[in-house]
């Protein structure tokens, strides 16, 4: 990431929510728009983390909310929300980052609870958060749901992880066109980032080495490349984006 006192400052006096924010990429994006002067408010499903994450971004100066929030539990969701209108009395960002991938069967033979939990996750979850959100999002304000390449091209392996994220893409559209002209909603999609998410790929160093080589920068993203994209699409330097999803992956094949 850029020096601290080189980040410009474009979320000073904004809220913004991050769901699955204690660590990897969700944390990486709290930290960059508090950096840039938001006040933001982390979840996790864990009190342990969220305190941890908290105490962190502290240590960096920067105003920050700790709620516990499983984003399947309609409880917890709405006390995510009521918690921080509370705390700051409005949400100008939201940025949808929860995800699982319980599972590395083929589409055909995963059972169906795990398929009810990928959507329910993945998908739904982002819904149903933005339902209690939306009313109280402030005129200007942007949502960034954290899709994935894998969204482009369900590889085996993660194959139905992969469709729920087509599913996202899907929904920035509908999402864009449903809650303009007040909100904007854009996507990013993450290549392949070293996490504990993504270990049972990106640790093994021949699967690595192999991904690495499907980039044209010949390394894999980190955390702070895709906090970098989600806090551009949340700011107003992209006032007139909306509906978009940006693939940050190093230049790995996505689309046209």
């Amino acid at each position: 990431m850029a020096k601290t006192n080189n980040i410009a400052k474009r979320f000073d006096g904004k809220v913004a929510i991050v769901t699955a924010s204690t660590q990897g990429i969700g944390f990486s994006i709290a930290e960059r728009l508090g950096l840039e002067g938001a006040s933001v408010v982390l979840s996790s499903r864990k009190q342990k983390n969220v305190d941890e994450a908290v105490e962190k971004l502290k240590g960096k100066g920067i105003e920050v909310f700790g709620v516990v929030c499983h984003v399947s539990n309609a409880q917890q969701r709405k006390n995510l929300i009521d918690k921080t209108l509370q705390k700051y009395g409005k949400i100008d960002v939201v940025v949808s980052n929860a995800a699982a991938n319980p599972s590395v069967d083929s589409i055909l033979v995963t059972q169906e609870s795990v398929l009810d939990k990928l959507w329910e996750i993945n998908v739904k979850a982002s819904i149903l958060i933005l339902q209690d959100a939306a009313p109280h999002l402030t005129k200007g304000s942007s949502v960034v749901l954290i899709s994935s390449i894998a969204g482009y091209h369900p590889q085996a392996a993660m194959a139905m992880y992969g469709v729920t994220k087509t599913a996202l893409l899907g929904l920035t559209k509908a999402l864009a066109t449903e809650m303009a002209p007040n909100t904007r909603v854009n996507g990013v999609a993450p290549g392949f980032v070293p996490t504990h998410f993504a270990d049972f790929i990106t640790k093994d160093a021949a699967i690595r080495k192999q991904l690495e080589e499907k980039t044209l920068l010949n390394r894999l993203g980190t955390t702070e490349d895709m906090a970098a994209a989600t806090a551009f699409l949340a700011s107003d330097d992209a006032s007139y984006i909306t509906g978009e999803t940006v693939v940050v992956a190093g230049g790995m094949p996505s689309r046209l």
